[in-house]
């Protein structure tokens, strides 16, 4: 909903400015950047953090145990 706070805007005036409105709106979720649009990114899966095999045994095993392989 759009609701003029201030002034007194013609029709033509209003169109515009709802068509300005609209086209970015349209350009926004043709682009995939809108809200609730769109998968979240690798970088922030926590899948990503959980190795895949375990270290072997061995002295250096901590070292290599938070590290994905």
């Amino acid at each position: 909903m759009i609701r003029v706070v201030r002034g007194n805007p013609t029709p033509e005036e209003l169109a515009a400015a709802l068509a300005v409105v609209r086209a970015r709106a349209a350009a926004s979720a043709a682009a995939g950047d809108g809200e609730g649009a769109g998968r979240p990114t690798p970088w922030s899966d926590p899948a990503r953090t959980v190795p895949t095999r375990l270290p072997a045994p061995g002295p250096d095993a901590w070292r290599t145990s938070f590290w994905p392989a």
